[in-house]
């Protein structure tokens, strides 16, 4: 597996950065061609990467990549994949990481749960004082995506069946 085209962008630790890295993550994947499920699912995995580093770091600056990865014909699950990697600065020191288990009525602490639901594959390791989580997801482009294409012609011709 090879990276083809690389993006990166940085984003201040604030409440509009998770909607500016989904605007930014949508527009450049589109610019390489991606279906619109590609940038809808890299969109969600952005924004909840982006909102763990604002809220669980003291970091200053929030360091977003975006991948563009060939590998194989894609029968062994190494096709056309999209990296999207989220690195933040660390914690304040003396600060601790959570436990990892969350109750049920909490309205946070769901956001890697949706990552690992859409992604291929998804980790997180060590850089420095920071952590760099990351997570692939297929890459189609628009003539492979899921849309159901158009409604077949209805008898009289209109192109509408209801």
């Amino acid at each position: 597996m090879f990276a083809v085209r690389r993006s990166s962008f940085e984003l201040a630790p604030h409440p509009g950065s998770a909607a500016q890295a989904r605007r930014m993550t949508r527009t450049q994947l589109t610019g390489w061609g991606a279906c619109e499920d590609t940038c809808d699912a890299a969109a969600l995995v952005v924004s909840e990467l982006v909102t763990n580093a604002i809220v669980h770091t003291a970091s200053r600056r929030i360091h977003c990549e975006l991948h563009d990865l060939r590998g194989g014909d894609g029968d062994d699950g190494q096709g056309e994949r999209v990296r999207i990697a989220v690195r933040d600065e660390g914690r304040m020191p003396g600060e601790h990481r959570p436990a990892g288990r969350i109750a049920p009525e909490e309205e946070h602490g769901r956001g890697l749960l949706l990552v690992a639901a859409v992604s291929t594959a998804w980790g997180a390791q060590e850089t420095g004082p920071g952590l760099l989580v990351w997570a692939e997801l297929p890459r189609r482009t628009g003539a492979g995506s899921t849309d159901p294409g158009p409604v077949p012609d209805a008898p009289d011709g209109s192109g509408w069946v209801w």
